[in-house]
């Protein structure tokens, strides 16, 4: 950290009672942001996130998300200590191997979760997946949102980088406007938005805790897909989401739709070794 922002994070570590910052060291894992555990003279760890120059409330709205998902009282979220414009302060959670029962713990609070519904699809304030705006205007008719704010926002970003063609643009609007045909009635569900295996670790006892939310309400089953893309799921996971909140039985012959929009995603992130994927997808559906 520099001097100026080791500085900021101490001064509110003591004005708000938690002693003085006596000692950082580096996490790894992070991709976007440093990440540090810290101690202070009080004996108290803390994980903290920052950013020399995050996208505009990176830092709030991921705060916001982890005390929505922590309302629902599904898998449990870390606590937010604070936020700032370049940093996120969260309680240490102290990670140990996998508990025999974590994959079906995980899946039964997933399932939990995802049962606290929205009366509209979106979330009234826009998140981010990675630092990639996610919109999440609201809207009754999910197929018009995951049309708009999912597909053709990304595919849109794409477009405009020159890292999708004109072509690939109209069948990615072909696929939009076949959504009522592919994918079923559900409703808007409270997801994490981002659920792969690099944002599930685990406690102190060994049980699952969800970290890097881009929450929204909306289906389902794009979720699970999305613990699909890059795998790493125990089946027992699975299992366990099917006994409590069953889905129906053809969902994953739509996964490709649903991951559509995290490899528009990370197209515009990472570049062109996503270029394939996507190009196999729009060819399957148009």
């Amino acid at each position: 950290m520099t001097m100026s922002f080791t500085q900021e994070v101490s001064a509110w570590l003591s004005e708000n009672g938690y002693g003085e910052l006596e000692s950082s060291q580096s996490v790894g894992g992070g991709c976007i942001n440093q990440t540090l555990e810290i101690h202070t003279s009080h004996k108290e760890r803390f994980f903290l996130k920052y950013h020399g120059s995050p996208p505009v409330g990176m830092f709030s709205v991921e705060a916001r998300s982890l005390d929505i998902l922590r309302e629902a009282r599904g898998v449990r979220v870390p606590v937010v200590i604070a936020n700032a414009e370049h940093y996120l302060l969260l309680e240490w959670v102290e990670p140990r191997e996998r508990a025999p029962d974590y994959w079906a713990r995980f899946g039964e609070g997933l399932a939990k979760q995802h049962q606290v519904v929205a009366p509209e699809f979106g979330f009234g304030f826009a998140t981010y997946c990675g630092t990639t705006l996610q919109p999440n205007d609201n809207y009754t008719d999910g197929y018009v949102f995951f049309a708009q704010q999912r597909l053709l926002f990304q595919g849109q970003l794409a477009y405009d980088s020159g890292k999708l063609e004109s072509g690939s643009m109209w069948r990615l609007e072909a696929l939009c406007r076949k959504l009522p045909e592919l994918v079923p009635q559900q409703p808007p569900s409270l997801l994490h938005g981002d659920l792969w295996s690099g944002n599930a670790h685990q406690d102190e006892n060994g049980a699952p805790v969800l970290i890097d939310p881009a929450c929204y309400y909306g289906w389902r089953e794009a979720e699970l897909g999305m613990t699909m893309l890059f795998g790493g799921f125990g089946e027992a996971f699975y299992a366990a989401y099917e006994a409590a909140y069953p889905l129906e039985k053809s969902w994953r012959d739509r996964v490709d739709i649903y991951n559509l929009y995290h490899l528009l995603n990370h197209l515009n992130l990472f570049g062109g070794g996503y270029s394939g994927q996507v190009q196999r997808i729009l060819g399957a559906y148009t």
